[in-house]
């Protein structure tokens, strides 16, 4: 139960929101300034699943004098959220704390992890499995007369995308399984429900991803799979229903 002390005036909450946002700028400022000092072996690491497909020889290219340096501001950026995202995701949690019952707190930690695992498992999910086969699809496209140019922002933007996309859909599993805890929905209603989250992330694929069918269905396919995973974690994590014997008890 909330305990009455424990209520802050809305004043509070807008403080406590503006420590928690510095704090994550600065997580994520580190982060960036560490990035930024091996920008270019982690543009190479970002570029190697399409660079293993290309044909020997073949590169990618900048159209624009600043196009790479920009290029590699935005690695290091991404590279650094990436880096600071248990710092941020903790942050978020600290400052819902408060809402939340006594018994709701002690979760608070293992949240904090599997939501970092869930969101880097998403992404490297992306990098491995997903990005080999889109990119030798995309460049399957090529002909004697069509060479493929593909240039660094282009692929930046494209990648980034595809990899937040993966790294907030696996946490799919983590936010039901919560919400189960939480008594709002059960395991009986998300199996239930299948057919129309099925519906559900076939959109989601297309609203999050570029507009292509092969990465749309690489992202739907695990997300009916985390559906299933989420399915499990109501079931087993999910708040209970109170049993008729104790409710006879008490009348």
């Amino acid at each position: 139960m909330i305990r009455e002390e424990d209520k802050l005036p809305f004043t509070s909450h807008l403080e406590e929101l503006r420590k928690r946002l510095i704090t994550c700028f600065i997580a994520a400022g580190i982060g960036f300034v560490i990035s930024y000092g091996f920008k270019e072996r982690l543009f190479e690491i970002l570029i190697r699943p399409l660079i293993r497909v290309m044909e020997p020889g073949d590169k990618l290219i900048f159209t624009g004098l600043p196009e790479a340096f920009f290029t590699y501001l935005k690695v290091s950026l991404l590279t650094g959220l990436m880096l600071a995202a248990p710092v941020i995701i903790y942050q978020f949690w600290m400052f819902v704390v408060p809402g939340l019952y006594e018994k709701e707190r002690r979760f608070l930690m293992p949240i904090v992890f599997l939501s970092s695992f869930f969101f880097i498992g998403g992404a490297l999910f992306g990098y491995f499995i997903v990005f080999p086969f889109g990119f030798k699809f995309f460049l399957g496209f090529a002909t004697e007369t069509i060479q493929p140019l593909p240039s660094m922002r282009e692929y930046l933007s494209f990648s980034s995308k595809l990899l937040l996309a993966f790294g907030l859909s696996f946490e799919l599993p983590l936010v039901l399984t919560f919400l189960a805890k939480l008594g709002i929905i059960t395991a009986d209603f998300l199996k239930k429900n299948r057919k129309y989250a099925l519906l559900l992330f076939f959109v989601g694929a297309a609203i999050l991803t570029p507009p292509d069918v092969v990465t749309q269905i690489m992202l739907a396919l695990p997300l009916m799979a985390l559906y299933e995973l989420s399915i499990l974690g109501a079931r087993f994590f999910g708040k209970k229903p109170p049993k008729e014997d104790d409710d006879d008890s008490r009348q």
